[in-house]
């Protein structure tokens, strides 16, 4: 691929191709791989940051999962020119903000596992960098990633079956159950 559609990078991987009509799934993680995702309030920010990204930035989510120490989402830009990189700083970035704020302000002991031995920045709630992000077309391999996705706590161990892990849209699809982040499949075709 070539032209003004690829973010080229100093480093071989990664590289983000923000091509009309691909979905994306962005997979991101928390600083050092640590689980500060278990509790409810860092979980349901970064809900907010997305549904608040996907209406700033013009996008469908599709699917998503939030596990202890990374998340899983995919989405589908409905913009002709979007820039993928610009979507997940601002969901990392708003989120981790309102984050450790909330952990200052309630002196919780996570804030010293944030702690990154440097004056600028302190803390970090993501992992720096931009996470991982995959482009789709085809949708065979969209569907099978929405399973890949939601299929992730039963692959740890963390529950029995896809439904039962609140914090996914395993619910939602195949239940109609609650979302706490917005699906819109109006544009989904598999």
């Amino acid at each position: 691929m070539d032209g003004p559609h690829i973010r080229k990078s100093k480093r071989t991987k990664p590289v983000s191709y923000n091509v009309e009509g691909h979905a994306h799934e962005l997979t991101f993680s928390c600083y050092r791989q640590q689980p500060f995702l278990t509790g409810n309030f860092a979980r349901q920010t970064l809900a907010d940051s997305i549904n608040t990204a996907s209406e700033k930035f013009d996008f469908d989510v599709w699917a998503y999962v939030f596990m202890p120490e990374h998340i899983h989402v995919l989405i589908y830009p409905r913009r002709k020119d979007y820039s993928i990189s610009a979507i997940l700083q601002y969901v990392k970035q708003s989120g981790a903000r309102r984050i450790l704020k909330y952990c200052r302000a309630n002196g919780l002991a996570a804030l010293s596992k944030m702690e990154t031995g440097k004056a600028r920045p302190k803390y970090r709630f993501c992992q720096d960098g931009r996470g991982y992000d995959r482009n789709y077309f085809s949708p065979d391999r969209i569907r099978t990633q929405i399973e890949y996705i939601h299929n992730n706590p039963v692959r740890r161990g963390l529950v029995e079956s896809a439904v039962e892990w609140e914090w996914s849209s395993a619910s939602f699809w195949l239940t109609g159950g609650h979302s706490h982040v917005t699906i819109c499949s109006e544009n989904l075709k598999i």
